[in-house]
């Protein structure tokens, strides 16, 4: 049994970011009908490959992908320099999920959340950054009592 495409938020998005000129649902029933050989114009009646292939096409005629690729990057960059450990993804996506930064995880965020969060890691590492933190938890521990070493001097009476 082949694969139902049941979502079409990409095949529309896709479609949106296009400059048409005209109808755009003639556009659609072109496209589908391209994609599918001619067997269909409906994208309901479009295959799980057939589907992915429109929308991959789509994305790099509109230079989507390279546009989303660079601002991953620009971004991983600046959370680099912020100090999270962009080699370890787990740690990358803990930090983006949290609410207050994007509530999501990195792969997931579009051109346009990427730009925000670029701009929410600056606004915090120009109130000091993520190091603030570790140093008011250091602050809150109780000191520790240093072991001292006296040395006194011992003469034993020669001069």
């Amino acid at each position: 049994m082949k694969q139902q495409v049941t979502n079409f938020g990409w095949f529309y998005t896709a479609i949106r970011a296009m400059s048409i000129i005209g109808d755009r649902d003639e556009v659609k029933r072109q496209l589908v009908w391209q994609y599918t050989n001619g067997r269909t114009v409906s994208l309901k009646e479009m295959t799980r490959q057939e589907y992915d292939r429109c929308c991959d096409d789509l994305e790099r005629k509109n230079g989507y992908k390279d546009q989303l690729r660079k601002e991953r990057s620009a971004t991983l960059k600046l959370m680099q320099k912020a100090g999270i450990d962009t080699s370890d993804w787990n740690r990358v996506n803990d930090f983006c999920r949290d609410p207050r930064i994007a509530g999501k995880e990195f792969a997931r965020l579009t051109t346009d959340e990427l730009s925000q969060l670029r701009r929410k890691i600056r606004a915090i590492d120009s109130k000091g950054g993520f190091t603030i933190k570790a140093e008011r938890e250091a602050a809150r521990r109780p000191e520790q009592p240093k072991q001292q070493v006296i040395i006194m001097p011992y003469t034993t009476g020669q001069a």
